[in-house]
């Protein structure tokens, strides 16, 4: 590829438990052919992967540089669920050279991204009228984990604010539900959003529903989803409609807390995966069944963003906007 001018691009970078991608980005725009994916485990930190990819880049000399991390972020300092790295603004700054550095939680990224993604990547799951342009908007991801996070347009800038809903305790319905929250509570100590909203969290409903069965087996989520789509498999549809209930409970729950008139947006390559089978797996009765709030819940419109590069997307959003409140 060919760089810009030096100073002219920002460096921005998606950090998952897994991979870590990188890019460059002019403005709001990520340039798609400077995109690069590295496997975590073939690197000791974030320096040495920001190195690799200067390396297979040419050379770098960024004006700023941001990075989305899929764990909690206080102080300027990230912690990793899944992966033992330091990341913090000393280091970054470090790594890239730059003037300006920012670290956050991916959903922060995610939500930093809402107003600058194709129309076409963004699927309409549940309308709802439209908000006006300090309405606030919520962001839920599932994927290797599960989180959510407000997003807020006030008058001085867009504002996202992190948080862990993924660990809060998982709502119950039904006595299906009430079985399968003690299956994951004997299994892992605490039922947890996320132990069953995640990839691997579809595959304890698929495994919970085999012991129900009295015939356990496991699979991978990618399994299920592929036994999904070609209805070999029973038990991978029953799994896929809890799913989808229970996912639609806890986005109606998050929306009774947060009011996001401005909308909700799934994110995450498990959302992308459920897209096409939210509707018909009951996903909005689920989310609307709140009792006499039933009708209100018809205020807040339900998307999935179907952009992978939506996180790389709003870290350089983010950056404008640093740059914005600095002049």
């Amino acid at each position: 590829m060919t760089l810009p001018a030096a100073n002219s691009y920002n460096l921005v970078a998606d950090i998952g438990g897994t991979n870590t991608r990188i890019a460059l980005a002019e403005g709001r725009t990520v340039l798609a052919d400077t995109v690069r994916r590295y496997q975590n485990v073939d690197f000791p930190g974030l320096e040495s992967v920001i190195r690799q990819y200067e390396a297979d880049s040419g050379g770098l000399d960024p004006y700023a540089a941001c990075v989305a991390v899929a764990g909690p972020v206080r102080d300027g300092q990230a912690s990793m669920t899944n992966l033992d790295w330091v990341i913090d603004k000393d280091t970054l700054a470090r790594a890239t050279r730059s003037h300006t550095v920012a670290i956050l939680n991916d959903l922060q990224a995610q939500g930093h991204a809402l107003g600058f993604l194709a129309p076409q990547n963004v699927l309409p799951i549940l309308t709802g009228p439209e908000g006006n342009e300090h309405a606030a908007k919520l962001v839920i991801g599932v994927g290797t984990g599960f989180n959510a996070a407000p997003v807020f347009d006030t008058e001085h800038g867009r504002l996202v604010t992190p948080s862990e809903s993924g660990h809060a305790n998982l709502p119950i319905r039904t006595e299906q539900e009430l079985r399968l929250c003690q299956y994951v509570s004997n299994a892992h100590g605490f039922p947890a959003v996320e132990d069953v909203l995640s990839g691997r969290g579809l595959e304890r409903v698929y495994a919970f529903l085999g012991q129900e069965a009295g015939d356990p087996r496991e699979e991978r989520a990618h399994m299920i989803m592929a036994a999904l789509a070609d209805g070999r498999d029973p038990r991978a549809v029953e799994a896929a409609q809890i799913f989808t209930r229970i996912l639609g409970t806890v986005a109606g729950n998050l929306s009774l807390i947060q009011l996001p008139f401005g909308g909700v947006y799934l994110v995450g390559g498990v959302a992308r995966a459920f897209a096409p089978y939210l509707t018909q797996f009951g996903f909005g009765e689920a989310f609307r069944d709140k009792g006499r709030f039933a009708g209100f819940m018809g205020n807040f419109a339900v998307s999935v963003i179907e952009d992978d590069y939506a996180a790389l997307t709003g870290s350089a959003a983010h950056l404008v906007s640093l740059a914005n409140a600095e002049t």
